[in-house]
């Protein structure tokens, strides 16, 4: 609804009717309405009426039933007093398809995000680029025991990078690790990164996902230069690969 701002004319002032119209016309501000469908309160597409939305709506929640139990889908009236603005709506189909589209990339992120998270802790980096030469639980003349973590090859020196924000818990020599850091994480979960040639965290320290803890290198009772990760949950180690490397 265009709004309006009162303005008085000086006495005397020689004024017709038509500069009176005109007068108010230039100060007549318009809005105008439209209509924003929503996924998780952020904005996708727009459409022109609320019965567009609710129909736009309506038919996405029966084709992607299954996918909406995480995901809200809701319309927000917006207004603007910018004309131009109204060239962003579409019709009813094409802002089902962009909606759709959209909502698909929201499933496709939340199913990375679920296969790469263990008890809550989410990794979402993996600590090193390269080659995995061992994998969890091999048996390998190196060692006594099956392996119980997994080797990523990387030349000496490449950035070792935390896989889930968390807390140095050590960051020194451990026996055949060599140097190692161990970062814990919340419900017990903890990662381990060895045989490194620098350590660039002290204990105590907080670090992001995807920050420099380390650098590769073959300390300890390695053959040769890489990164050796754990995941362990309550102390007991766990394949890596089920959340990252896969």
């Amino acid at each position: 609804m265009p709004e309006y701002q009162f303005q008085l004319i000086e006495r005397g002032e020689q004024t017709s009717e038509e500069e009176i119209f005109n007068t108010i016309s230039e100060m007549t501000v318009k809005t105008y309405k439209l209509y924003a469908i929503t996924l998780n309160n952020e904005k996708t597409t727009y459409v022109n009426s609320r019965e567009e939305a609710e129909q736009t709506i309506a038919k996405i929640k029966t084709e992607q039933a299954n996918n909406l139990d995480k995901i809200e889908i809701g319309m927000q009236e917006i207004y603007t007093n910018n004309i131009n603005e109204l060239t962003n709506t579409v019709e009813v189909a094409s802002a089902i398809n962009s909606t759709e589209k959209e909502l698909t990339k929201i499933v496709e992120e939340q199913v990375k995000i679920k296969s790469a998270t263990l008890d809550d802790v989410y990794f979402s980096v993996k600590p090193v680029t390269g080659t995995i030469t061992s994998r969890f639980g091999a048996n390998e003349s190196i060692r006594d025991h099956t392996h119980k973590g997994i080797d990523i090859s990387a030349p000496n020196g490449t950035t070792i990078k935390a896989a889930a924000a968390g807390k140095v818990t050590y960051s020194g020599w451990m026996g055949g690790y060599g140097n190692l850091v161990i970062i814990s994480h919340s419900n017990g979960i903890q990662t381990y990164y060895g045989h490194c040639s620098k350590l660039y965290v002290s204990v105590g320290d907080q670090v992001d996902a995807g920050e420099k803890i380390a650098a590769v290198g073959s300390t300890g009772q390695s053959t040769g230069n890489h990164l050796h990760f754990e995941i362990r949950k309550d102390g007991v180690q766990v394949n890596p690969q089920k959340y990252l490397y896969k």
